[in-house]
């Protein structure tokens, strides 16, 4: 390939959609921290069980000679707790790595679930219309009436502990905001010319409210989406520092936190103190990327 073909390539994709999507995200600081803070959070979370000092959920590596050691402090083997220890002398470092990983895969799938099983039912409501519509919004309504916190300590108070019942949980509390966001944009999309195109071909209602209708409402359900991610994972947090969440054999830094919360007068700040830096980073690293994709997918904040 010619050198002056290379330009031109460039140029192409800068005039693309996704080349417009990219310029203006990088053009924002904030953002690109944003979004580098999300991929390491993602990179510790797939990679904890390699990259972690210490599996402090094997007993086999546990001492507890090692426990409530300060940050820094060092075992006469030369380990280094560099976040300091527990009283069971788990490494707090690698306990973060570990609750990282189940909170962030708990707080994704929880909400790419109910994004599913959500969009599905507002799309019915939207294209079918009539009493179909009117029964599936007073449900989301009668829903979206109680704090999602409250009917997820109902849920879980019901069903027991468990990762895959608090994920039960929380899809249970995301999927009518999914569904009530698309039926608003279905409804506007299925007036357009090319649904009425797709109906003079004679396709069939499945292929038109899947193949023609839901792509053109994804742009703002991805956002949606990432801003869930991040409230599904504060969610999980704090039904697991309640002690109705994740078992206590699992990590989770909800866990860790409520774990360290009873020690904190006793000067032993390093407990609950790391793995609440940890999830603030994690919760705010997702909603500036968020928030900055709200912009750019937002006709009216564009160029703004």
């Amino acid at each position: 390939m010619s050198n002056a073909a290379q330009p031109a390539q460039r140029l192409a994709f800068k005039d693309t959609p996704l080349g417009h999507f990219v310029a203006d995200f990088s053009a924002n600081p904030i953002a690109v921290i944003g979004f580098v803070g999300v991929l390491l959070v993602v990179f510790i979370a797939i990679f904890a069980p390699w990259i972690a000092p210490q599996n402090p959920y094997d007993l086999m590596q546990l001492d507890f000679m090692d426990g409530n050691l300060e940050p820094g402090a060092q075992t006469a083997l030369g380990f280094t707790f560099h976040l300091g220890s527990d009283n069971q002398g788990r490494d707090i470092l690698s306990a973060i790595m570990y609750g990282l990983r189940t909170s962030l895969s708990i707080g994704a799938a929880s909400a790419f679930i109910a994004l599913i099983i959500g969009a599905t039912v507002g799309l019915i409501s939207a294209w079918f219309g009539g009493r179909t519509d009117t029964i599936i919004m007073r449900i989301v309504e009668v829903q979206m009436s109680f704090p999602a916190v409250l009917i997820a300590l109902v849920l879980l108070a019901v069903l027991g502990q468990g990762t895959e019942k608090i994920m039960f949980a929380l899809v249970a509390v995301q999927w009518a905001y999914y569904a009530r966001t698309i039926r608003g944009l279905a409804l506007v999309e299925k007036n357009r010319e090319y649904i009425d195109a797709a109906r003079c071909l004679r396709y069939s209602q499945t292929r038109i409210i899947f193949g023609h209708l839901l792509p053109n409402c994804m742009p703002p359900l991805i956002v949606i989406v990432t801003m869930q991610v991040a409230h599904a994972i504060a969610l999980e947090s704090t039904l697991s520092f309640l002690g109705i969440g994740v078992p206590i054999t699992e990590p989770s830094l909800g866990l860790l936190i409520a774990n360290g919360f009873h020690f904190m007068q006793s000067g032993r700040y390093w407990l609950s103190i790391f793995p609440g830096l940890a999830l603030v980073f994690t919760i705010v690293s997702i909603n500036l990327v968020g928030d900055h994709m709200r912009d750019i997918l937002n006709p009216r904040t564009r160029g703004q």
